[in-house]
């Protein structure tokens, strides 16, 4: 996984990008219609219910935008919010208020929609050993917002991207020409780059896992579209050998039945790629 760092730099560059894309040589409807003296107060106000996310990144925005500005956080990231809720206050400069406005607006919404979704899958494991990881079907660009939705909704972060974990897909093996000389291909890699990444392979079928077992080293098992019969089979084959991830398809009413099998991790898309924007205003006051 990437360091703290590494995550700090996305999440400024993320903003960095986003306030040139969305401002550009000046906010003309507010240089325009308001003094540059002026000073405002706003309130961030949930207009719907779920789990609320992206607070602090709405607080590094303010301050990127202007350091004066003062935002005094109601309710944290990861809180369950109701309609009527405000999440914060922010003080300061009128225009500076409005430049943050738009970026924190959509990163809020998209980032609590996610949370929101994450958390329920959460809550359907509920007494399983069973972790829900995101993958990287996430938007162009914002990547870590939406990664770090997922942790504040209390799932896991798979890989980040395609430089920080080797995962042998269906398409590796058979460029590869097959399971092991994929593996050993990567083994070899990793030698003479003097790289130290963990090694997940995805299975098709049950013959497959049993390829994948022969070889050393491997730190998770990707039972990609397996049903429920072979992933019981899977996971009892597999034992402690490695961990275990199921996906494929897996919703809100598959997801428990999963888990059950006994895997160790379920990975979705759907929670970064099929949500729902929570509906949130920033009103002045």
């Amino acid at each position: 996984m990437i360091s703290k760092e590494q995550f700090d730099k996305e999440i400024e560059l993320i903003i960095s990008n986003a306030i040139r894309e969305d401002i550009g040589e000046g906010d003309h409807t507010s240089l325009a219609c308001i003094p540059e003296t002026a000073k405002g107060r706003a309130k961030l106000l949930v207009k719907d219910k779920g789990i609320i996310a992206g607070v602090e990144f709405a607080r590094q925005v303010f301050k990127y935008v202007d350091k004066s500005l003062n935002v005094r956080i109601l309710i944290e990231d990861g809180t369950r919010v109701k309609f009527g809720d405000i999440a914060f206050y922010v003080d300061g400069s009128s225009q500076s208020i409005l430049k943050a406005e738009r970026l924190v607006l959509n990163a809020m919404q998209r980032m609590s929609a996610i949370a929101t979704k994450t958390r329920s899958f959460v809550d359907l494991l509920e007494g399983t050993k069973t972790k829900v990881l995101d993958t990287r079907k996430t938007t162009p660009g914002v990547r870590a917002l939406e990664k770090w939705a997922v942790k504040i909704g209390g799932g896991e972060n798979h890989r980040f991207a395609l430089y920080d974990m080797i995962m042998i897909k269906d398409n590796h093996i058979d460029f590869a020409g097959g399971i092991t000389r994929a593996i050993e291909f990567t083994k070899q890699y990793l030698r003479e780059k003097n790289k130290d990444l963990r090694i997940i392979v995805e299975a098709r079928n049950l013959e497959e896992v049993e390829e994948i077992l022969i070889n050393k080293g491997i730190y998770r098992i990707l039972l990609d579209n397996f049903n429920y019969r072979d992933t019981q089979k899977a996971v009892k084959l597999i034992g402690n050998k490695c961990l275990t991830e199921s996906s494929g398809n897996i919703d809100e009413v598959t997801i428990r039945h999963y888990a059950e099998c006994g895997v160790n991790y379920i990975s979705s898309g759907a929670l970064t790629h099929s949500v729902y924007n929570l509906d949130l205003s920033l009103k002045a006051v």
